[in-house]
């Protein structure tokens, strides 16, 4: 039987640890070379940077966070943030924004590089569509059978998508031939910088995102205040490590311009290393990297909802706060599965992403610049972590943030202005739907009050 009860604190450090580090590895790595030195036309230097940059940003962001999520442990990560913040309004708008956009977006991202891989592997593309919706459907029900089973999914997931990255930097650098040029030229011919820099710097913001997250389980922890700053900073330095490793390792296999030339460069890569077979094996930890970043987001995505309908925020809300024997939130996991499945079904990897990292970063800064709020409203708020490097720290995520936004919105060029304009129109479809539920609890409560 269902019980609409409270999530159970059942995970721990390593847990935590290994969520940040499972949702952020997934596909990303992997494919998202080719945007990169597409976006540089074939020149290296640029690429290399933004993935450096794009790390030291998101370390920056992650710091500024933890102050947040180790002060805030409810359940519901950023929105509840927000909340303590700017207030319900804004705090509804981030969750909705979460709910429609980021998570199944993402989840449908990663379904779609899955399901890439694993065409190509096959030699059938016709079954891209098909391969992802299927991919979500099953990690859908390892997580409704149980929230320790689905967390346990993602340690060992984790320990198995670290491999391949490992393996790649290891016998790249060993193997490579070490020639091709990594840091020069930094742009191709025709390239404006600006233009060029926003979208490799999108890209690998892409790759890191997801870190944020583990706030979303924050109720499910048994120590947040001290083990959600460890998991957040020593999950995105473990990242950032193996990311900026294993880009060099490629160049130091071959061209930015070959890598800029194929859907998956690190098959190309492994091929070049291993031969064919090998290619096969590194191919499959490609798979398992995408399966277990997609596992990470199914984990973490429903509680956002579920702390929704436990206000009474969303229609539906009494059937979405549902919690199954197994402590999982069942009809917020199906909810953000179904969605992302219709997302999937469009097989545009590329659009998707651009999309949802848009939107959530408008979030992310909001949140950045709220912990200056919070310092100054309430400076006697119990703070069991403090960012380091406090102000600087918070004003180098905060800058890094608005550029994006305003490279996105207004210098990359008309696709990805339509797509930030869509995401923000999204984002606001969420209004009309707090002031009829707000205004539905008021009655509600009104009908209570008179009876």
């Amino acid at each position: 039987m269902e019980q609409d009860q409270g999530l159970k604190k059942t995970m721990g450090l390593f847990t935590a640890l290994s969520i940040v580090v499972g949702i952020v590895i997934g596909g990303g790595v992997f494919f998202k070379p080719e945007a990169i030195y597409t976006a540089t036309n074939g020149a290296p230097g640029l690429g290399i940077l933004a993935w450096i940059i794009g790390g030291i940003i998101t370390l920056c962001a992650g710091l500024t966070v933890a102050e947040a999520a180790a002060s805030i442990t409810e359940t519901g990560g950023m929105m509840i943030y927000i909340r303590e913040m700017w207030g319900e309004k804004l705090s509804f708008l981030t969750g909705w924004m979460q709910v429609v956009l980021y998570y199944p977006g993402t989840v449908a991202a990663l379904a779609v590089m899955f399901s890439e891989q694993f065409c190509q592997m096959i030699g059938d593309n016709s079954l891209r569509a098909v391969i992802a919706v299927m991919m979500i459907a099953i990690v859908t029900i390892l997580n409704l059978l149980d929230a320790k089973f689905g967390s346990l999914v993602q340690s060992i997931s984790t320990a198995c998508k670290v491999v391949p990255i490992v393996i790649l930097i290891v016998f790249g650098l060993i193997k490579g031939t070490g020639t091709n040029p990594i840091l020069s030229p930094m742009l191709g011919n025709g390239v404006s910088f600006g233009v060029a820099f926003g979208q490799v710097l999108i890209a690998t913001l892409f790759v890191y995102d997801g870190w944020i997250n583990i706030g979303s389980i924050a109720g499910e922890l048994k120590n947040p205040g001290k083990d959600l700053p460890k998991a957040i900073i020593g999950g995105i330095s473990i990242v950032m490590a193996l990311y900026i490793a294993i880009n060099l390792a490629y160049l130091w296999v071959l061209p930015a311009n070959e890598l800029a030339k194929v859907s998956v460069p690190a098959a190309l890569v492994a091929d070049k290393i291993f031969g064919s077979m090998g290619g096969e094996i590194i191919s499959i930890g490609i798979l398992i990297a995408a399966f277990g970043s997609l596992n990470g987001y199914l984990l973490t995505g429903p509680r956002v909802v579920f702390a929704l309908s436990k206000k009474g925020y969303l229609p539906f809300s009494k059937s979405l706060k549902k919690i199954n024997q197994g402590g999982s939130p069942i009809n917020a996991i199906i909810l953000t599965a179904v969605i992302g499945a219709i997302y999937a079904a469009t097989g545009e990897f590329n659009l998707i992403s651009n999309l949802e990292i848009f939107t959530v970063w408008i979030f992310y800064v909001l949140t950045f610049i709220g912990i200056f709020k919070l310092r100054f409203t309430r400076p006697n708020m119990e703070r069991p972590y403090k960012v380091l490097g406090y102000p600087v720290i918070p004003a180098i995520a905060i800058a890094g943030g608005i550029f994006v936004l305003i490279n996105q919105l207004f210098m990359a060029g008309l696709n990805s202005s339509l797509i930030a304009i869509g995401g923000i129109l999204i984002t606001l479809l969420g209004l009309p739907v707090h002031r009829y539920m707000v205004k539905k609890e008021k009655i509600k409560n009104e009908h209570k009050n008179v009876s």
